[in-house]
């Protein structure tokens, strides 16, 4: 028999309102998002403070939970205002806020002290020791850090009070630093990494040439008479910034990681007692919210309906093919970082299926689907839609009519409301893209 803990809470981004209302609508159980600032996200749209209470009433309003990410490494200058952010939002019934900074928690226990603790993978938690710690230091739950693999997650679980909640990523952008502590986008544009605003530097495309050959030093694992190739970085943009690589025998150190993708092993990582499965993209679309939360919401139920007789259904990795990402691969899981750095032979990104319109309502007598705009739709054209629960459906849009029922070959506008007639029931919130 198979030991399930407890069916896994999925956990999507929601870098706005729009993205928010998308990762619900599609099976999120909880989602985690951001205000104006102190979030690891500042260039997302995140939330003012009227916004913020009103998502965490449209959440729970739904039933799903709302975690508040304060995971930045705040100086000293910045906790007066930091101090008034937390005061804002104590009574707004958040349910529980993602930190790492020991001051920043200090805060949120004397202002929110109903919250529970999530502590963010910023502190890079890689032991049970280090969880139960945190655990009593009063954490809920630890997100562990990307860095390790599935076998160590075992270990901690076996070795971790049971009441302690263990936080993993399984899909999205991976970060070349050890869980997000980066200089680069520091040294390239001013930008701090670890206050939230990473330029992500490592996603630039860059060349890079040779510069010559150095007398290796003492730390270096090359014979003295072998050398090191030294190598320069030159991103496009900045060519008289350069940043020297070297290169020994045991490779070359290089920028770039491929996404984590974990969609085909669901079961693997229930068994091993993951309490939560998180899903990065804050910055990314309110489609890749939409289809990323449903591909795994449909992996998850499956399981748990029926772990004895589960089967994977590729159709979900079509799904996560649809929007955009680098090179997937499985992260940490199945290798530790110094015996695989993650690296993608192609850092450039496959961009998503477009993301054509959005379904307002439905006439189940007439067929007739209004629409919302979000790029442009042609008449007669092949395109798919995705519904909460089920994958992609082609079929080809026929006509279609502006909102005084003309017929129109497209509709061209950002958020235009038109009509068209579809072959089979769709519901409010059901996303229309581009087909092949």
């Amino acid at each position: 028999m198979i030991n399930v803990r407890k069916p896994p809470e999925l956990l999507s981004p929601a870098g706005n309102a729009d993205k928010l209302r998308a990762a619900i609508l599609y099976g999120a159980n909880a989602v985690y998002l951001a205000g104006d600032d102190f979030g690891m996200r500042a260039a997302a749209d995140n939330f003012s403070l009227d916004e913020l209470a009103e998502a965490v009433k449209y959440a729970h309003d739904h039933g799903v939970r709302v975690n508040l990410t304060l995971n930045t490494t705040p100086h000293s200058d910045e906790y007066p205002k930091l101090e008034s952010f937390v005061k804002s939002i104590a009574d707004f019934g958040i349910d529980a806020v993602i930190a790492v900074d020991l001051g920043v928690i200090s805060l949120v226990r004397e202002y929110m002290p109903t919250a529970e603790l999530h502590v963010s993978t910023q502190a890079s938690t890689v032991s049970a020791a280090a969880c139960r710690e945190w655990h009593r230091l009063g954490a809920k739950r630890v997100v562990l850090a990307r860095e390790l693999t599935l076998d160590e997650i075992r270990f901690i679980r076996a070795n971790t009070p049971p009441e302690l909640e263990l936080e993993t990523f399984i899909h999205g952008s991976m970060c070349i630093s050890y869980s997000g502590r980066c200089l680069l986008s520091q040294h390239f544009v001013g930008r701090d990494a670890n206050r939230g605003r990473c330029a992500q530097p490592c996603r630039w495309n860059m060349t890079y040439s040779k510069a010559g050959e150095m007398a290796c030093g003492d730390s270096c694992t090359s014979s003295a008479d072998e050398g090191c190739a030294e190598y320069e970085i030159v991103e496009e943009k900045r060519p008289d910034n350069r940043v020297p690589v070297i290169e020994n025998e045991r490779g070359t150190f290089f920028l770039s990681s491929k996404d984590m993708c974990m969609i085909e092993h669901i079961p693997e990582l229930i068994e091993a007692g993951i309490d939560c499965f998180k899903i990065e993209g804050r910055m990314k679309s309110e489609y890749y919210a939409a289809v990323v939360t449903n591909a795994y919401r449909m992996a998850i139920d499956r399981y748990l309906a029926d772990p004895e007789g589960y089967k994977y259904d590729p159709a979900w990795l079509r799904e996560l093919e649809s929007v955009s990402h680098r090179e997937y691969n499985t992260g940490y899981y199945f290798a530790k970082p110094m015996e695989d750095a993650n690296t993608a032979k192609n850092p450039g990104y496959m961009k998503e299926k477009a993301y054509l319109c959005r379904v307002e309502s439905y006439d189940s007598t007439t067929g007739r689907a209004l629409l919302i705009q979000r790029n442009k739709v042609f008449a007669n054209s092949n395109v798919e839609v995705i519904s909460p629960g089920k994958v992609g459906r082609a079929f080809n849009i026929g006509e279609l009519y502006d909102e005084q029922s003309n017929v129109i070959e497209s509709a061209p506008h950002p958020y235009m409301r038109f009509y068209a007639k579809l072959p089979f029931e769709v519901k409010a919130g059901d996303i229309i893209r581009a087909g092949n």
